[in-house]
This record gives structure tokens, sequence and C-alpha cells, in this order.
């Protein structure tokens, strides 16, 4: 093995094994045998019921506790929320797992996590899924293959979703139905009004374009898009799959962009993308801290007097997400086995999940307004 500081290719060795050094790993089938299927089903059978309870409270139904028929009855009003989010996990994470499995790299089947519906939590149902690996990936196109799959998959059921979400909106009588407090300003206005201290979910360069391409008297207002099943599910997902192309660590930015580029330009891009994330949330952030100091001092404060544009692309949860990617994720990709460029055809998918970044990421994901 070369004992130089690059190799050949220009790019860093990082061990003197190569995957061919390697014991043969598992073959396909047998792997199946390896799992714990009731763990990986219970907790799937969680997130089906804890994302159904957040689907039906989005839809404006309550579940009673009265009788198992009736909590049921309303429970199935939030199935398509459900079973459209799940889908999305399911395939994001199936992205990954048939990855592995083609590069006979051990990994364990998702874990579904539940968000049980408890006050103090944003309530879409779940925390998201994940999978295990077991084992180190052995070369720069196994790392490639097993971090972009699962993005490209997922993004495909959320760009789906959302066009069919555009495809069958519902006419404007169904948001009245949930908020018949509304009715009264919509037969004045001919709109639905937009509230002091109301959520918002932001939109990304994706929901603007088919928004445009789908325009319709009977589109939502961010304030209330989270009542649409499909759509949110399909905003939902889009979300998820920006924060996962981060390319930072090990999520599946950091492991396509390490594949692509080498360890030495996923180090700074990854610092360079702390910082971005550091400079969109401090402005907000900083109010937050005062504001809290204000209060506990009794004085009053309404804020920084910001531009409007600042507080359109700011959000202090940035801040927190900053903090979890340093402290908890880490900024810097583990090496693989046996780095080597890839090929080009590899390279253009890469290029391509690097656009659908692009076109999921939001800046203020989530806000309220003032």
């Amino acid at each position: 093995m070369e004992d130089a500081k690059t190799s050949p290719n220009g790019r860093e060795p990082h061990s003197d094994t190569l995957a061919s050094d390697l014991p043969p790993s598992p073959s396909f089938w047998s792997q199946f045998g390896e799992h714990n299927y009731a763990l990986h089903l219970l907790l799937f059978l969680l997130t089906v019921i804890t994302t159904s309870v957040a689907g039906a409270y989005w839809v404006g139904r309550e579940i009673p506790l009265d009788s198992l028929a009736n909590a049921f009855k309303q429970l199935q009003h939030g199935f398509p929320y459900s079973f459209s989010l799940l889908f999305f996990l399911t395939c994001h994470e199936f992205g990954h797992f048939f990855a592995t499995m083609a590069h006979r790299v051990r990994a364990s089947l998702p874990y579904y996590i539940p968000m049980p519906p408890l006050p103090f939590l944003f309530p879409i149902g779940t925390f998201g899924a994940m999978i295990r690996m077991k084992e180190r990936i052995p070369s720069s196109k196994s790392l490639f293959d097993i971090g972009v799959y699962g993005p490209i998959a997922g993004f495909v059921v959320a760009l789906g979703l959302l066009i069919y979400g555009f495809l069958t909106l519902p006419p404007i009588e169904y948001i009245l139905q949930i908020h018949p407090e509304y009715e009264l300003y919509y037969k004045l206005h001919g709109k639905i009004p937009v509230r002091s201290g109301a959520l918002y979910t932001g939109k990304n360069l994706l929901y603007w374009l088919l928004e445009q391409a789908f325009a319709s008297p009977n589109l939502p207002p961010m304030t209330e898009m989270y009542h649409y099943p499909y759509l949110f599910a399909g905003w939902l997902g889009c979300f998820v799959t920006a924060l996962n192309l981060l390319p930072v660590g090990q999520l599946d930015g950091g492991h396509v962009v390490y594949a692509m580029f080498g360890r030495q330009v996923q180090f700074y891009v990854a610092r360079i993308f702390l910082a971005l994330i550091i400079l969109l949330g401090l402005p907000t952030f900083a109010e937050w801290i005062v504001f809290i100091f204000a209060s506990f001092a009794n004085q009053p404060f309404s804020g920084f007097p910001y531009p409007a544009w600042v507080r359109e692309i700011s959000w202090a949860s940035w801040i927190i997400w900053a903090l979890l990617l340093w402290r908890f994720v880490r900024l810097d990709h583990p090496p693989v086995l046996e780095e080597h460029r890839l090929d080009t055809s590899r390279m253009a998918i890469g290029w391509i999940s690097i656009l659908i970044f692009i076109l999921c990421f939001t800046p203020v994901p989530f806000g309220q307004l003032p």
C-alpha cells in the first residue's frame, strides 16, 4: 500500500486495508434472519397510531376516549396524513436499506420512532425513522449509494404527494368546516383570513414552483396548509429530505459530499454549512434570549428593529440544530476503507441530490405570525 499523504487520485488514504481484503459479507438473503422483527413491527404500529392521532388533529378531529369504536371512527380521519408520511419515511429508509443489501453491508431494518401526543411537542406524530449500520462502509461507491438513494426515494414520494395534493384540493368549504369562525370573513372578503399569532409553514422552492403550476382559487395560505394532509405530508417529506442532505457528518448529505469530493472537501463544506445555519438562526435566536431575560426583569421587549427580510429568512431553531450537529452528529465524516473517484453516472446522480437539497431547503420551516 502507498504510504504517502495523498493517493494517486489526489485523495487522502485512510486505511491500509482494501475492501477486497475484508472477509466476505453475509449473502443477501441470510441478512434477513438477523433482525428483531417484533421490535421493528411494534415501533411501526405505534408510529401508525401516533401519526394517525396527529393527522386527525390537523383536520380538526378529536379522539374521544369514551369508546373504542368512536375513537377509531375519528382516528380514520388521520389515515391520509399518517399513511402518506409513513410511505415517505418507508421509501426513504428502504432506499438506504436496499443499497446496503446491494453492497453486502450489514444494517438493521428501519426503526420507526413514534412521537406521543404531548402538549409541548409539535404534533406530527413521529420523530422519523432510521437504520443502524452494523459494520464499516467499505468504499466510496458503496458510501455514495447508501447515502444517496434514501433521499432520492423519499423525494420522489414527497414530490408525488405534493402534486397529488395540489391536484385534489378540496373546495374552500373544507377549511371553513375546520374553522367555522372564518365563514363571515370569507363571505365579506372572499378569502381566508390570516390571523395574528397563527402558526405558519415556510415555502421551499419546490412548493413555490408547484403552487405556480397548479394555480387554483382553493390554494390554502401557509397558515392553513397543515390542514391538508397530502400537502402537509409532502411538505414534511421535503423538510426531512433537506435536513438529511445537509453535508455534515454521517447525515446523508455528508455521505454524498464525502463520496463525491473526498474527505478534505467535506471537512470544509460541513463547516461552511454550519456557519450558514448559525447565521440564519442568530437574529431571531438573539431576540429569544433577550425576550427571556426581559421577561424575568419585567421589562418590555418587542424585538429588535430588523428589516422585514431578516425575519423572512431567520429561524431561531437553526441554532439548536447547529448545536445538535456539532455535538452529536459531528461535522467530520469518518473515513471509508477504500476511497476512490466515483464514475460519471454516480457524479451526475450526486449533483441531482444537491439540486434536490436546493429545491427542498426552507430557511424558515415553521413560524408564528406577530
